[in-house]
This record gives C-alpha cells, structure tokens and sequence, in this order.
C-alpha cells in the first residue's frame, strides 16, 4: 500500500479546512470494507468518521463515489476527503456575543466581526470563533465536550469580516466540506484596493505559499515552484479616484489569497499592514491629502475586506442557500469619505 499526496489540503495552509487523502490498494490486496481499510490505514480517525464521509460523497475509488460497505479490491485508486480533524487542546466555551444571520439543526451561519480569530492557536488560545461555537453550539452533535469538532470548512482572517458557515452535524461538515474541495461554493468579497486594476475585469492566477524571507506573509509564486494554485476573479464596481472597491470571487481558498493576490499585481488592499497597503500609494503630495489619508486609517485600522456573500447546497435538503451581508460600518464611512473627496477634488488642490 502507498500513500500519496498525504493531507494535500490542511488547514494549517489553506483558508478551507479540510483534508485530502490518497491511497493505492496492493497488488495482494483482500477484499475488505472500505471503512475498515480506511480505519486501518489512518491514524486518530474513527470508522463513524469515515463512514460519513462516504455518506456525503466523499470516497472515491477509481474515480467513483461509493458507499462504506464497498470491497476495496487490488489496485483499487482510494480518495477520501475529510472536514477539520479535532481540536487537539481543550477549549473552554466563552460566552462572546455572536451575530447569527441563518440556524437550523443542521448549521449556523454567522457574520463575522473584525478582530475575532476563527480558530485557537499561534497565541490565540481564548476568545476565538471556536471558543464562541462551543458556548452557543454546545448542545450539537460535533461541539460536545471531549470531541469538540467545530465544524469549520473555511475561515477567514481576524480582521476580514462576512459571512462564514459552521456545521452543526458529522454529516453536515462532510457535505459543505465536498462542496469546499469540488469548488461548487459561491463565494464574493469586497475589497478597497490602491489603485485602479486594469483591466478592470479580470483573473489573477498565481501558485500562494510562505513568504521563504518571512513565514507570516505569503507569497505569490508565478511559475508553479512552490505553493499550491490559486484563483481570484475581480471586478471594479466602483473607481474613487486614487482607490477602488472591487468584487472578487474566489475559486480557491489559500491563506490571505486576495490580499496577497492584489499586491502581486501591485494594488494592495486599503491599509493592509501586512502587504504594504497601510502607507499611501497613489494620489497627491499635499499635506491635506496626507491627513486624509490618515484620517481613513483611523477609521478602517485593517485590511479593507469583507466576505459579502456565500451560496451552497444545504446538506440535508440539496436546496441553493445563498447569505448576503452588508459593507461593515468602518469600510463604509471610507468608502464614503473617498466618495466626498472624489466629489470635492478641484484640479489636484487637496
């Protein structure tokens, strides 16, 4: 037996939490459920576990979805996808005020709010998302004390805002989990960048992994040689003189990979420290320009993004759920101060 591509998404890389796995059956291989060669073959994953990730689709053999009771043969090509493994240290439920927009016995959708961490870890060991979840969800199935799985399949950075949906159910993370990896999500996000981007429409490819000079930063690799595929479409919806708010839709979900991606093609995103935007990059010399300038990072002290929007499949009905949220209130009043300078400009003056 051989395994291949081992965790070839994990959440320690990606913005969407879940793991691929690949195995090849030997040559000698005996017939044997597909649950049990599973369970033999992968460390700390229960069989409950892996049989629902077959009830959401997600084993294929030789391309081919199937069922937990299917005889794994010689030769037989084996992929499994799976949603966010355990939280290996204990959480303790924090009761922190969470702005729900969606809940049945199935998931939650929730709005998220800037400076909220999604998942404890890096010095984040209280007062994250997940910490929240299993105060608010502590009566669902995958957030019981002990096996607190927080049904997470995406995340979003601690100072973007937006929609975000969370599992409730073993089932439930398995199904939005095949969506997450089959790409069949929707998922838009605005975002104030520097500059105008031209064309004003367009794709921006390029490989995302660690910045080798700095581990916290990622990086775009053009050529493929490190890092994994990423793809961001965008749109200018509106042009603000020195800025412009554009909407991106993601078809990847890589660690910071729209604010990375802007600054590849060299309009980061509006005072995003990390990727050079928190200093001025287009517009005038005048002191009155400057103090504006200032005056907007006070306002928006963050990246200017937000998550505006995600459609799926809901797991138990199939049905199209589609959840929109509102500019938060700091990227609106820039947005509108941009507007009123654009108004007010008279050749260059300020």
């Amino acid at each position: 037996m051989t395994n291949r591509n081992h965790s070839e998404e994990t959440w320690d890389d990606s913005q969407d939490l879940y793991e691929h796995f690949r195995f090849e059956a030997d040559p000698g291989q005996a017939l044997l459920r597909i649950d049990k060669f599973l369970t033999n073959r992968m460390q700390n994953t229960s069989r409950s576990r892996i049989q629902a990730a077959a009830q959401a689709g997600n084993i294929l053999v030789n391309g081919q979805p199937v069922k937990s009771n299917y005889k794994v043969k010689p030769g037989d090509i084996i992929s499994i996808v799976l949603a966010y493994p355990p939280v290996e240290k204990e959480i303790i439920p924090e009761n922190i005020p969470l702005n729900i927009v969606y809940e049945d016995k199935h998931l939650v959708v929730i709005n998220k709010e800037a400076g909220m961490v999604v998942h404890p870890g890096h010095g984040n060991y209280s007062g994250t998302l997940v910490h929240a979840l299993a105060y608010h969800l502590k009566d669902a199935p995958l957030f019981k004390p002990g096996e607190l799985r927080p049904g997470l399949v995406h995340r979003l950075d601690r100072f973007t805002t937006g929609i975000m949906v969370i599992a409730k159910t073993e089932i439930a993370l398995n199904h939005l989990a095949h969506q997450f990896y089959n790409r069949t999500t929707d998922r838009r996000y605005m975002a104030l960048v520097w500059g105008i981007p031209d064309p004003e429409e367009g794709t921006i490819e390029g490989h995302i992994g660690r910045n080798p000079k700095d581990r916290i930063r990622m990086h775009v690799f053009p050529d493929g040689s490190d890092g994994k595929p990423a793809v961001t479409h965008y749109r200018v919806t509106e042009k603000l003189g020195y800025v412009s708010l554009v909407e991106c839709k993601l078809e990847t979900g890589r660690t910071h990979q729209i604010r990375v991606h802007f600054q590849h093609i060299r309009h980061p995103l509006f005072n995003d420290p990390v990727y050079e935007g928190d200093r001025i990059l287009k517009g005038t010399t005048f002191s009155k320009y400057k103090q504006f300038i200032e005056n907007c990072f006070r306002i928006l002290p963050r990246q200017a993004l937000h998550a505006r929007s995600l459609a799926f499949d809901h797991p138990a009905t199939g049905k199209r759920m589609a959840f929109d949220s509102e500019l938060p209130e700091d990227m609106q009043q820039v947005i509108g101060k941009w507007r009123n300078y654009l108004s007010g400009r008279q050749d260059d003056t300020i």
